[in-house]
C-alpha cells in the first residue's frame, strides 16, 4: 500500500509541474525571449530572454519536448537549444552554418531529423538531431527546390514532405525515407497552384486526409485532398480569409488548426486580422467564420496544445495578444495584450509535460 502510494504521489507531483511556455523570436532585439503561460487567464509571465548571434525566426521544438530549434534568416544559421523541462529555459547547445535565409523549420515524427525551407537559397535541407539535441554540421541531404521556399512539413505518417512556394506558385513533393532522412522527388515532384496564389503555411487535419494551405498572395486557404498511398495533393476547395468587399493590399501568413480538428485559423497581414474557419467533421471542407481584428502585421500566432488559448505576435506592433478559444463556436475572445519586444518573428507555445 505504501508503495502505491508513493507512486500516485509521484504522478501528481509530476502532472503539477506540467507547464507551458511560449518561445518569441524576436528579430530586432537578436533574442528568443521565454514566457509562461497561464492557462486559467491567458497570461504570459516573462522568465528570461536567450541572446541570438543573429536575427532569430523559425522555431520548432522535437518531439519529445526536450530541444528547440531556431533559424537566424539574415545570417543564414541554425541554432538547437536544449530545454530544460522545468523551468522552461534554453540553453545553447549549437549552431550551424546552413544557407541563406532559413525561413521555416520543422522535425520529422520521431525527432531524428530537422528540416528547413529556405527563402532566398530556394531549396531545402535536412539535418541530423544528434545526442543531446546537437545538429549534425553538415546536411544528410540539400535539395535544390526555387526561390522563396516557404515552408516544410511532413505529413501524419512520417512519410511524406511538403514545401509551400511563395514566389513560383507551386508545392513541391517528396517522399522521406525515415530511418536515413532522405528525400525523393514525388509524383507529381511539383504541384503548381493558380497564378498570384502564393501557397506560404501547410498543416494537416488531425484525423482527415485533407491539407490546408495558406495563400500568402491569394488571400485565401485551399483544402488539398492527401492521397496516402502516393503522396501527393489535389486542390478540392479555395475560401477566401477576407471579408467580402475588402480591397486593400493583404498577405497571408500562418496557418493552425485546432487539436479537435473542428476550427482552421489564419492571419491576415494588411486586413490585420485572424480567419476562423469551421471545418466538416465528414469532407474537411472549409465554412468561413468570419475574422477577428488584432495586432498590426500577424506573422505569426499558435494554438496551445490543449486548444483553449491562441496567441497573435504583432510584428508591427511588439505586442502578443492572447485569446480565448470558444470550444463550441471557435469564436476568439480577447484575453490580454503583452508588450514583448522589437519585431516578434516567431511564436511557439511547448507544453513540457510528458509525452502521453
Amino acid at each position: 500500500m505504501r508503495t502505491l502510494t508513493a507512486i500516485l504521489i509521484v504522478l501528481i507531483t509530476s502532472v503539477s509541474r506540467a507547464d507551458t511556455f511560449a518561445y518569441v523570436s524576436l528579430a530586432k532585439d537578436r533574442k528568443i525571449a521565454v514566457y509562461k503561460v497561464e492557462p486559467a487567464t491567458g497570461a504570459l509571465t516573462h522568465i528570461t530572454d536567450v541572446p541570438c548571434d543573429g536575427e532569430p525566426g523559425a522555431l520548432v521544438a522535437n518531439p519529445a519536448r526536450t530541444s528547440l530549434f531556431a533559424s537566424l534568416r539574415p545570417e543564414g544559421k541554425l541554432v538547437a537549444f536544449r530545454i530544460d523541462p522545468r523551468a522552461g529555459t534554453l540553453t545553447h547547445v549549437k549552431t550551424i552554418e546552413a544557407g541563406p535565409d532559413p525561413a521555416h523549420l520543422s522535425t520529422d515524427k520521431e525527432g531524428r531529423f530537422l528540416l528547413a525551407a529556405y527563402y532566398v537559397a530556394g531549396k531545402v535541407t535536412v539535418h541530423a538531431i544528434e545526442e543531446g539535441g546537437s545538429l549534425s554540421p553538415q546536411p544528410v541531404q540539400s535539395v535544390p527546390t526555387a526561390e522563396k521556399a516557404h515552408a516544410i512539413l511532413l505529413d501524419r505518417d512520417n512519410r511524406f514532405v511538403f514545401v509551400p512556394h511563395t514566389g513560383p506558385n507551386a508545392i513541391f513533393q517528396f517522399a522521406f525515407n525515415s530511418k536515413t532522412g532522405e528525400l525523393t522527388p514525388g509524383s507529381p515532384a511539383r504541384l503548381a497552384t493558380p497564378e498570384n496564389t502564393g501557397p506560404r503555411h501547410i498543416v494537416f487535419h488531425p484525423r482527415l486526409d485533407i491539407a490546408y494551405v495558406s495563400n500568402e498572395q491569394g488571400g485565401s486557404v485551399t483544402a488539398y485532398r492527401f492521397d496516402k498511398p502516393s503522396g501527393s495533393l489535389s486542390a478540392v476547395q479555395t475560401v477566401s480569409t477576407l471579408p467580402t468587399g475588402f480591397s486593400q493590399r493583404n498577405a497571408c501568413a500562418e496557418i493552425k488548426i485546432h487539436p479537435t480538428g473542428k476550427f482552421l485559423y489564419t492571419s491576415n497581414r494588411g486586413h490585420d486580422s485572424i480567419a476562423r474557419f469551421q471545418v466538416d467533421s465528414r469532407s474537411g471542407e472549409l465554412t468561413s467564420l468570419g475574422q477577428t481584428s488584432t495586432e498590426k502585421t500577424p506573422r505569426s500566432f499558435d494554438l496551445d496544445p490543449g486548444g483553449n488559448l491562441l496567441y497573435v505576435c504583432g510584428e508591427a506592433t511588439n505586442r502578443i495578444a492572447a485569446y480565448r478559444i470558444d470550444q463550441r463556436t471557435g469564436e476568439l475572445k480577447l484575453a490580454t495584450t503583452v508588450s514583448v519586444g522589437k519585431m516578434p518573428w516567431w511564436i511557439a507555445i511547448v507544453d513540457l509535460a510528458p509525452p502521453k
